[in-house]
């Protein structure tokens, strides 16, 4: 043989070394055997939980951005209802009022060395009553199902902690460690309710080894070849900047325009970020994911998964074209939300102005994602940052706590897997990671897509079944505080 034909099959046999590889790898990426505990089996009294969450959505907590347009007077109904729905807790708890929007519950321990908190927030966004089937503040309970708004997002979290704890004293239980309840009333706005309580958290020299706050849900279908039940534990969530784009020149009368319009720059600008998107950026929630979720996908994305290292760009490129959640977990995302130019169609505008919406990947922050799209935007446009938030930190999951709260939830829904992600939404947990490593994201709950589509949307409900359920999981996590 020649030099030639050594090479085709050295070349050939690194194919086939190659091959063997991807497949021993992806042949040993299976679930990893975990021990199954004796599941209790906890009774819960539907009918007083569902009873006292309608009492609470009858309370119209609406937060906004505009003070003159809230009812303050709803918040205080809502706070001084919490003692009649659960009176056992309020006589067993210390009540803390660290600011205006926020309230904290201390429940006594055998020890105090160690607490836990449970989070929720008691406001809600607004609605348009006119596309609700039922209304939305009157607390109806129809065929087992509570409409309202805030019954998934989150006075039905709040609801089940509460309950769980007030079934929990009735027992006479009294947990190890002492356990906090923090609400917050401004969630919705990115209020002062949450960073007042880590404030007083703060001030009382509190650590808390576990931290448990709205987020990831027990859902279907939302992994490649996934069909299992799967419970996301936010482990971290994104940042966030509200970026301004603006063209300044010079107006006139439509019939004579210049190449380039300001509305024309700002589309060319917003062209070119879209053409643009944001590097991938594998981040550990996100490898935790794939870790758990990959071993149990179908064998094309087992395969995949097991070796990153050599399809990184095959999953680049196919959440690229998809776009939607497996992007978003991937890369810093882009979505421009707003536009405005001249107020009539004949009129060029002197100045147009758009806005996008960014999600900031873990590791990356305001400044360099304004940097990034600073490369990418002619130099006449301006950008201006209307609000950020820099990502969250990341919590651990080599933790008993971790451990606690992963047997909890098994516990409470057996079929389901439980695994940790990367939450793409901001939530009031964000500013916990100054008191806890282990700050979980986990709304106690199954939704179907169709459910999870009325949080912020229209026809907010809740069935009994997951009333009970939520607070089935806080009586389990809370027995072993």
């Amino acid at each position: 043989m020649n030099w030639y034909d050594y090479l085709i099959v050295a070349f050939a046999a690194c194919i086939l070394v190659l091959v063997f590889v991807v497949l021993v790898r992806t042949a040993r990426f299976v679930p990893k055997r975990e021990e199954n505990e004796a599941r209790e089996e906890i009774a819960v009294d539907g009918e007083r939980a569902m009873e006292a969450l309608r009492q609470m959505i009858r309370c119209k907590t609406v937060s906004s951005y505009d003070k003159a347009e809230e009812d303050e007077g709803e918040f205080e109904k809502f706070v001084a209802l919490l003692p009649d729905l659960f009176p056992k807790v309020f006589g067993a708890c210390e009540l803390v009022r660290p600011g205006d929007r926020s309230l904290i519950l201390r429940w006594k321990g055998e020890d105090s060395s160690k607490c836990r908190i449970m989070m929720a927030h008691y406001d809600v966004v607004p609605v348009e009553e006119f596309l609700w089937s039922k209304p939305a503040f009157e607390g109806i309970v129809e065929d087992c199902v509570l409409w309202g708004r805030g019954t998934l997002d989150t006075k039905g979290t709040l609801n089940g902690a509460l309950c769980a704890a007030e079934q929990l004293i009735e027992r006479g239980f009294v947990p190890k460690n002492d356990v906090y309840f923090a609400f917050s009333g401004d969630e919705e706005v990115n209020g002062h309710g949450a960073p007042d309580n880590v404030a007083w958290f703060k001030k009382q020299g509190i650590f808390a080894e576990l931290v448990v706050d709205e987020g990831g849900a027990v859902v279907r279908n939302v992994f490649p070849g996934v069909h299992t039940p799967c419970a996301v534990v936010g482990i971290a969530e994104k940042g966030q900047v509200n970026l301004s784009f603006s063209v300044t020149g010079k107006g006139g009368h439509a019939s004579s325009p210049p190449p380039h319009t300001a509305v024309g720059v700002l589309s060319e600008a917003c062209r070119s970020v879209e053409n643009h998107p944001f590097p991938v950026r594998f981040s550990k929630p996100a490898l935790e994911m794939f870790d758990t979720l990959g071993r149990r996908s179908t064998f094309l994305y087992r395969m995949i998964f097991a070796n990153l290292w050599l399809f990184k760009g095959v999953l680049d490129l196919i959440s690229r074209k998809s776009g939607g959640e497996l992007n978003a977990l991937l890369r810093t995302t882009v979505a421009f939300t707003q536009m405005e130019g001249s107020k009539a169609p004949n009129v060029i505008p002197p100045s147009a102005r758009m806005v996008a919406n960014i999600r900031i990947m873990s590791g990356e922050t305001v400044e360099s994602t304004v940097e990034y799209v600073r490369k990418h935007v002619p130099e006449s446009v301006e950008l201006d940052v209307l609000y950020g938030t820099n990502p969250s930190s990341v919590s651990r999951t080599d933790t008993d706590e971790w451990n606690r709260l992963k047997e909890a939830i098994g516990a409470t829904w057996t079929d389901c897997i439980v695994s940790p992600y990367l939450m793409l939404a901001c939530s009031d947990s964000r500013h916990y990671g100054e008191i806890s490593e282990c700050v979980y994201r986990f709304s106690a709950m199954a939704l179907s897509k169709e459910e999870r589509s009325t949080i912020h949307g229209n026809d907010e409900r809740i069935p009994m079944e997951t009333v009970e359920k939520t607070v089935e999981f806080y009586v389990r996590l809370l027995g072993q505080c």
